[in-house]
Parts: C-alpha cells; sequence; structure tokens
C-alpha cells in the first residue's frame, strides 16, 4: 500500500485524496475520481509532499524545457540561441525550438509553439537536419 496523499487544483483548492503517488503520471486523466466542471489531468506529482498537482488540458502546454545530463554528440557546444529541432517523444515528429546551453552543462530548449505535457524523466533529442547534436534528461517544464 503507498501513502493517500491530496489532489491539489492549480489555484490551491484540494479537490480530494489520491490512491498513492506511484499510481499517476503527467498528462493522465483517467483513475483520477474527482469530479470537477471540466475533465483534469495530472500536471505534476510531488513525492516529497505526497501531492497530486491537477488542471485543465490548457495548464498542460509549455512553451519550454530544461534539460540536464547534456550529452552533445556534435563535436561542438552550439551558442544560444541555436536554432534547431527537439524531439521528446518516441512517435512525436521533430518540433522547431531554439536551444541555450546553460553554464552548468544543462540547456534550455525553447520551441516555437506550445507543448502538452512535457514530461520531467523523459528524454530532449535535438537535431540540426538528420544530423542528432546531443540529447538529456527533462527536468522541467518552465
Amino acid at each position: 500500500d503507498y501513502p493517500k496523499g491530496d489532489f491539489v487544483y492549480t489555484d490551491g483548492r484540494v479537490l480530494g485524496k489520491h490512491e498513492g503517488i506511484i499510481r499517476y503520471t503527467r498528462g493522465q486523466r483517467k483513475g483520477l475520481g474527482i469530479a470537477f466542471e471540466e475533465p483534469l489531468y495530472v500536471l505534476r506529482v510531488d513525492p516529497v509532499t505526497n501531492t497530486v498537482y491537477v488542471g485543465t488540458d490548457k495548464d498542460l502546454y509549455s512553451d519550454r524545457l530544461t534539460a540536464n545530463d547534456f550529452i552533445w554528440t556534435c563535436g561542438f557546444i552550439p551558442e544560444a540561441g541555436f536554432k534547431c529541432k527537439a524531439k521528446i517523444r518516441y512517435r512525436q515528429k521533430e518540433q522547431p525550438c531554439v536551444c541555450n546551453p546553460l553554464p552548468d552543462g544543462r540547456v534550455e530548449v525553447v520551441f516555437d509553439e506550445p507543448l502538452r505535457a512535457i514530461t520531467p524523466g523523459q528524454a530532449c533529442v535535438l537535431y540540426d537536419g538528420d544530423e542528432v547534436l546531443g540529447g538529456g534528461t527533462i527536468e522541467a517544464d518552465c
């Protein structure tokens, strides 16, 4: 058994209790068991506070992410503002973006259009045409 915790809406209201954070993932809609005026989705799971944050579909969209543990396979680190494409899901089409390498080795990726449910822990791979520039682990959407 996993400890129960709160479902918290974007405005801070507690909407109910969940059955353990291990049962939830970003973007999930089914199985929440919360009655609300519009469909709710998991936005974030906080293991420290045992809280599942929920919101509407529009709350899942973000136009940027930060990736850590980034490995550049292209032989160089691009300058900030480098235009390229990024893929954050296996079957997803590459998305136009700008990459900004950060001094601490992380990379900020800013997409031309907001993407749905950018998920921490998943891979982000950058491309320049058919060439893989490098990849890292999504740390957060911003």
